[in-house]
């Protein structure tokens, strides 16, 4: 099931293949089945060093992935130690605190 863009918003996961922290936050935030939240995330991962990604993203996220980004507010660093309720109940509190929320 595809979530409608009406019902969920956009978190962009900009990474890198290979990069460890990239691939364990990715791994942590499938693992959340965001897109089945009471506010449903849609994860959007976006490798930095593919062709098709512009290089000013590259340039700008190049040494600080992973960077999440909902819509168009880049969200506080995330602990790479947080993992589960930890990590919902972050992404749940600096979502609703200054991510373009109600």
């Amino acid at each position: 099931m595809t979530p409608s863009p009406i019902d969920s918003r956009r978190l962009l996961l900009y990474s890198r293949v290979g990069c460890c922290l990239c691939e364990g936050l990715e791994q942590r935030l499938r693992d959340l089945n965001l897109e089945r939240s009471v506010h449903p995330l849609q994860l959007v991962v976006v490798d930095i060093d593919s062709p098709e990604c512009p290089a000013l993203l590259r340039a700008r996220y190049d040494l600080e992935v992973p960077v999440l980004v909902l819509e168009d507010t880049e969200l506080p660093r995330v602990s790479p130690r947080l993992s589960g309720d930890g990590l919902r109940n972050w992404l749940q509190r600096v979502c609703s605190t200054g991510a373009g929320s109600d």
